[in-house]
This record gives structure tokens, C-alpha cells and sequence, in this order.
């Protein structure tokens, strides 16, 4: 395939202005490697058709009224995308021209395109994103609110606090009524341009309100509820960080992150940002009589938040609340309290959107 000609009235530019539009950002490279990954992705007709596309849902009538076309003509390019994990898909929301019936919308790259593509990607399209991830993306990291939220390993909260359900992995994962894990795409995506990293790849988790949402999926292995307790834990031992979307409500996933792969917390290893991720409410805390000064914990922490001295020091600044460190102290002289002030997450999905775009 010939990436090497983009003109100005290519679908491919359209595409990637529209995306960038997007609360969630696409920023533009000038190596044009963003237009190169999305030709990987979408066909010359498929960008056009997508660039079109409202981020709203709209049903495929209204779509086709608005392009001056009929309806005909741009079902099966819609359901193909849809199929294909480029464009969202599902009921039109509540106040719309026709509400509860099926829509098609603009969905953004990161977190959506480029998630769908587990099952997908090959070394060229993997090769393809590490160009527009170095060159453009990692700008899109340092927006606020964040993409991310940290949430703390259950067993690092001391039994007295008092936690909200959007602030442990357990209150997630009992809201949900069904779930499922798949690979990581970071990783597969890292190991594809030669730089894998050692952390386990099924690790990465979807929930949904709907039982049995993810029975007989090509891409996600349905789990029950305690599957999905022991994927957390062996998440957790594997020394990774839980990290969801950043609002309280219509969480969906939970991904399990590290700083060698991750496509967000790789923007602090890499490129120096510092809010990459937003930190969870609470923030550890040492016992300096219980300290050994073994440094087990030291070892595990992703935000060089301890150092060693006579007794392990905490960087506050630093220290982003995931609790991976505590259960590996065998002194018990670990654990997280809640932070003295805390920035509430937007409430949901559409209070992010809102928040991110006034910023």
C-alpha cells in the first residue's frame, strides 16, 4: 500500500481532523504518520464515510439524509466499520430524532479504535502506531482530565477507610453483571516492534451491565465474577497497575498498566509527563518503626515515589495511590490512607467529554 501521498483533499486528512475534534484528541503529525496509521486501518472509502460521522449516535436514515444520499449506499460501509471496531455502534440516546434504535458514530482512536484492533494488528500496523505514538500522540496524554484514573489494589486500603465503589476494583467489579478479559494491545503491539516486556498480556478487562454480554465473542474471553477477582490479583502480582476510565460512573474496563508497554503511563517513562494518569484518592503511607529497609517495595514502584534511606522515604508528588507496592512489604509497614484533598473524577462519560473540551 503507497502512504507516501497525502493531498490536502484526502479523506485520510478529514478523518484525522475529525478525530482530533474529539474530546478524546488526535493530535496531527508532521511525519504525517497519523495518516499513514489510519490508512492501515480504513479504506479510502471508510475514511470518507467516517470523516462524516457525528460523535453522537445517529441512525443510518439520519446519516444518509445529512450526506444527501440514500440509505442504501452507506449501510454496508457503516456495519463493516462497525464490525471492524472503527466506528461506535449501538442505540441512539434518549432525546434524540429517534431514540433506542440502532446508530452509528465517530469513535475516538484512544481509548476505542485503536483498543478494537487486539485481534488485528500485524507488525506493520504495530511498527505504524510506535511512529505516530513518538512523533504526535503522546500530546493528547498530558490533557486534563486525564484518560485515565489509578484505582488502588484492594488489599493496599487500611480496613478503616471508607471507600466509594468507583474507588475499588471490588465496588467495579460488583456493579458489573458480566466480564471478560483480553489481550493487552500495548503489549502484543510492543512485542510486535521487538521491545516486549515481561508482564502477563491477558490481562485486560471489560465489564458490562448486561449478563452474558460477552458469551461467544471472538475477541473476549467471558469470565465469572470470580475469574475476574483472581485476573485482578494475578494483575496484581505481576506488579501492574489498575487503571479505569476517568469518571465515576459507566465505567467499562479495567485496564492493568506498566510503564514499559502501557500507551499512557509510557508517556511518563518516556516522555517526562507528569500527569499521565489521574492519581486515586488515597496516597501511601510508612510505618518507619515496622521499616526493615529490605526495599521490596522500592523494587515494585512504577513512580519512583520510595527511595531507601535508613527507612524507605515517600515522594507524596510522586506517589499516584495504586497500592502495588503494600502487599509486597513483608513487615506490613505499608498502606494507603486517604489523601487530605482530593479532586473529585467527573461524574460520568459526558461530564469528562464537557470538562476535557473547556480545557
Amino acid at each position: 500500500m503507497n502512504y507516501s501521498k497525502f493531498p490536502d483533499d484526502s479523506p485520510y486528512r478529514r478523518l484525522a481532523a475529525a478525530l482530533d475534534r474529539l474530546p478524546n484528541r488526535f493530535p496531527r503529525a508532521e511525519d504525517e504518520s497519523d495518516l499513514r496509521l489510519l490508512a492501515k486501518l480504513y479504506t479510502r472509502e471508510e475514511a470518507d464515510l467516517a470523516a462524516s460521522l457525528m460523535a453522537e449516535l445517529e441512525t443510518v436514515d439520519r446519516i444518509a439524509a445529512r450526506l444527501n444520499c440514500d440509505s442504501g449506499s452507506v449501510t454496508p460501509g457503516l456495519k463493516q466499520m462497525a464490525q471492524k471496531g472503527l466506528i461506535r455502534f449501538g442505540k441512539t440516546p434518549p432525546g434524540s430524532a429517534s431514540p433506542g434504535r440502532p446508530g452509528f458514530g465517530l469513535l475516538p482512536f484512544v481509548v476505542g479504535v485503536w483498543e478494537n484492533q487486539a485481534g488485528r494488528v500485524d507488525a506493520e500496523l504495530a511498527g505504524l502506531f510506535e511512529q505516530y505514538y513518538k512523533s504526535a500522540f503522546y500530546r493528547a496524554l498530558s490533557d486534563e482530565p486525564q484518560f485515565h484514573r489509578v484505582v488502588p489494589v484492594n488489599e493496599s486500603i487500611k480496613n478503616d477507610m471508607e471507600v466509594h465503589p468507583y474507588e475499588s476494583v471490588s465496588g467495579l467489579l460488583d456493579r458489573a453483571q458480566a466480564w471478560g478479559v483480553m489481550e493487552c494491545i500495548c503489549r502484543v503491539q510492543k512485542a510486535l516492534v521487538g521491545e516486549p516486556c515481561q508482564h502477563p498480556i491477558d490481562v485486560c478487562m471489560v465489564l458490562s451491565q448486561k449478563p452474558g454480554a460477552f458469551a461467544g465473542s471472538a475477541s473476549v474471553r467471558a469470565l465469572t465474577r470470580e475469574e475476574a477477582i483472581q485476573t485482578l490479583k494475578r494483575a496484581a502480582d505481576a506488579g501492574l497497575v489498575h487503571c479505569v476510565s476517568n469518571h465515576q460512573q459507566e465505567t467499562w474496563y479495567i485496564c492493568n498498566c506498566c510503564t514499559c508497554s502501557c500507551g499512557i503511563l509510557r508517556g511518563m517513562a518516556e516522555m517526562g509527563i507528569a500527569n499521565v494518569v489521574a492519581r486515586s484518592a488515597f496516597v501511601n503511607q510508612v510505618d518507619i518503626f515496622r521499616c526493615a529497609s529490605c526495599g521490596e517495595c522500592v523494587s515494585v514502584c512504577s513512580f519512583n515515589a520510595l527511595t531507601l534511606e535508613e527507612v524507605v522515604q515517600l515522594n507524596e508528588v510522586r506517589c499516584v495511590g495504586c497500592g502495588v507496592c503494600v502487599p509486597v512489604c513483608p513487615q506490613g509497614a505499608l498502606g494507603l490512607v486517604r489523601r487530605d484533598e482530593e479532586a473529585l473524577p467527573p461524574v460520568d462519560s459526558k461530564a469528562w467529554a464537557e470538562t476535557r473540551k473547556k480545557d
